[in-house]
């Protein structure tokens, strides 16, 4: 998404936002988790049958404290109608990969 080429996905701090609406696209979060720093990539996974978003998102910052910043700041937060919920992603270096395949 925005600084892909600079450092590899499994080196960012990776959380997931839960509970998305389906009209969500990664310019949508990048206005909102921007702000507490910079992010190296937005991934919304979608469902290879339909094409359809499946409701969560993965936001990476270079910066750990970026990271928890956003989630104290969003997790629980209305967004598009939809209350958010944000954790650290648990398996980072399998996630794009499960959701690609």
């Amino acid at each position: 998404f925005r600084d892909k080429m600079s450092r590899r996905i499994e080196d960012l701090i990776t959380l997931k936002v839960d509970n998305i609406s389906f009209r969500t696209v990664p310019d949508d979060l990048d206005v909102l988790f921007g702000k507490y720093g910079r992010i190296g990539d937005i991934y919304i996974p979608k469902d290879t049958r339909t094409g359809e978003t499946r409701g969560f998102a993965f936001v990476r910052y270079y910066k750990k404290e970026d990271a928890e910043d956003a989630l104290d700041e969003i997790d629980g937060r209305k967004f598009d109608g939809r209350e958010l919920k944000v954790q650290f992603a648990r398996n980072r270096k399998t996630e794009r990969q499960e959701f690609d395949s």
